[in-house]
């Protein structure tokens, strides 16, 4: 199966995102933020997944396991499976979810760090 739109818009969307995430954060809501920050990471982690495997996952569960795939099969991808787990359990997780955002300082710094991700996720792409 095929995406509907390129690799080059999703990451656009990651972009676009990410911007709304460090917006949210700079007006005090971190949880929400958190949450535009995850999701900022799935479509970047999407978009790298439509490029190398050539397909877009349907589910976070897909994405996670195809991200587990590249990075068993080329160490330059480990990195980025490891913060996509941080966004997951930290962002997504702990602060959007169960409401857990501290301490403030380390979950802004996942938010803000976002824009590395998707930048990493697009060299790899």
């Amino acid at each position: 199966m095929t995406s509907a739109y390129t690799p080059r818009e999703i990451f656009n969307d990651a972009w676009a995102v990410h911007a709304s995430a460090v917006e949210r954060l700079e007006a005090g809501d971190i949880r929400d933020a958190a949450e535009k920050a995850w999701c900022a990471t799935k479509r970047a982690t999407d978009a790298l997944i439509l490029t190398r495997m050539g397909h877009m996952p349907n589910r976070t569960s897909q994405t996670s396991r195809d991200l587990r795939v590249l990075a068993h099969n080329d160490d330059r991808f480990q990195s980025l499976r490891s913060r996509y787990n941080t966004c997951i359990q930290e962002l997504h997780g702990d602060c959007f979810y169960d409401g857990h955002c501290e301490p403030e300082e380390l979950i802004s710094e996942i938010i803000r760090t976002t824009s590395e991700y998707i930048r990493d996720a697009q060299q790899l792409a």
